[in-house]
């Protein structure tokens, strides 16, 4: 370790003893290391949330039409009218409903997160 020149001392007495996350004072006393949740941040992951928002969106409309209805949906489309036929369509539709309503939770809980951020203020 060096030593400390007495012209050096003022200066080093005016700056704060701590500051940073293992103190629990927030602030950037020091330009090199910024506060980890900034504005920027919680743009980035609004923005980000909302991108993911809008591709489970695209994927869930997809899935619901897949789903066979009473004229037999686009799922026939994708060989769902051939399996029926075959007696395998059951596991297929009941593996549809189920990556259809995982999908739907996290869609949902994507949208309360990401209501939660908005209406917190971190945009």
């Amino acid at each position: 370790m060096g030593t400390v020149k007495s012209e050096n001392v003022p200066g080093l007495l005016s700056l704060p003893l701590a500051a940073g996350p293992a103190s629990g004072m927030r602030g950037s006393w020091c330009p090199s290391f910024p506060p980890l949740w900034g504005r920027a941040t919680g743009e980035r992951v609004i923005l980000g949330l909302s991108i993911f928002v809008m591709l489970l969106s695209v994927l869930l409309i997809f899935l619901v039409l897949m789903h066979k209805g009473k004229g037999g949906g686009l799922s026939d489309m994708f060989g769902g009218g051939v399996t029926s036929s075959l007696g395998g369509s059951s596991v297929v539709e009941r593996n549809l409903d189920r990556m259809t309503v995982a999908v739907a939770i996290v869609w949902i809980l994507a949208i309360v997160v990401l209501g939660l951020l908005l209406n917190r203020g971190a945009m």
